[in-house]
């Protein structure tokens, strides 16, 4: 059947070799077959709840994509998002004149965009599945979902298996989590059916507000309220303010003391913005080699 094609262009600084890599290595992704030069996954769209496979490539300027069913204005503008290319990035290297901390970051890992979940709905699963487990045992976790529940679709002659739609997991039992976790998963169903778990509604409100909001829904703590916004509906300019990990980097790039208070962590922010979600990004690409690669120790989700 043949594909679909678009192309998006990035306003600013994009590699989207850079996006590939990061794929290869987040075990929310690293499943997915790599030839290098292009990501194929399939997912649920946000538009409609169908699945659709979609591969990109890189392209003079952006990215190049295929899709296996007609993508519409929606579809094209989710693809966007994952890609973080749905937001002007050519005030970044303002950035690093105005911060040389995090100027360095910028100039060591060039281009380097948020690579994000395929919906906020997948984002709040994640966050659930990997509370208290390590990210590869909640990657095999939220596969394993997949394979059993999800659609599977055919790109470029191998089978993709999407991650269930809300109103799939709001029905399913048996889903190979803890009855607790199952629990808050079918509340996830719930929320992203009355709308509220979608990228409009998310990126609408102001980021506080949103994150106040994500945080009254099932299993969602503060962590995973940062994680579904910023990583989810792929807001570019949040700042999650209660994230001991992100803290941790904060305190050792800028000398901070190891009480320093919340507040002193957002004056820091504050100078990046309209990229707070962007430089947060980095720092903890930087650390790990890529954004969300583990330390030492397996990271945990809310407790």
């Amino acid at each position: 059947m043949p594909g679909h094609g678009f192309t998006i262009t990035a306003k600013g600084p994009f590699d989207f070799g850079a996006a590939l890599r990061f794929t290869e290595d987040w075990p929310v992704t690293a499943h997915l077959p790599s030839d290098g030069r292009s990501l194929r996954f399939a997912y649920c769209a946000e538009t409609d709840w169908l699945p659709i496979g979609v591969t990109v490539t890189a392209a003079p300027g952006g990215v190049a994509v295929t899709t296996t069913r007609a993508p519409g204005p929606g579809i094209r503008a989710e693809v966007a998002r994952i890609l973080s290319l749905d937001v002007d990035g050519t005030g970044v290297p303002a950035l690093a004149d105005a911060d040389p901390v995090l100027g360095d970051l910028i100039r060591a890992h060039p281009g380097l965009r948020p690579v994000c979940f395929w919906s906020p709905w997948e984002a709040a699963c994640w966050a659930v599945i990997v509370q208290r487990s390590s990210m590869v045992i909640a990657s095999r976790l939220k596969q394993r979902i997949a394979e059993r529940y999800g659609a599977k679709v055919t790109i470029d002659g191998r089978e993709y298996a999407a991650f269930p739609p809300p109103h799939t997991l709001l029905q399913a039992g048996g889903l190979g989590l803890p009855a607790q976790k199952e629990e808050w998963i079918r509340g996830l169903a719930r929320a992203a059916l009355d709308g509220l778990l979608t990228t409009e509604y998310l990126r609408s409100a102001d980021p506080a507000d949103a994150l106040a909001e994500l945080r009254t829904l099932p299993g969602v703590g503060p962590f995973s309220a940062g994680l579904i916004l910023i990583r989810g509906a792929g807001a570019p300019d949040a700042f999650p303010g209660d994230e001991p990990r992100l803290f941790a980097l904060l305190r050792e790039a800028y000398g901070l003391p190891e009480d320093a208070p919340p507040a002193a962590y957002r004056k820091i922010a504050d100078a990046w913005r309209p990229y707070r979600s962007w430089a947060s990004f980095l720092f903890r690409a930087d650390r790990y080699g890529t954004a969300d690669r583990p330390p030492a120790a397996p990271p945990t989700g809310d407790a």
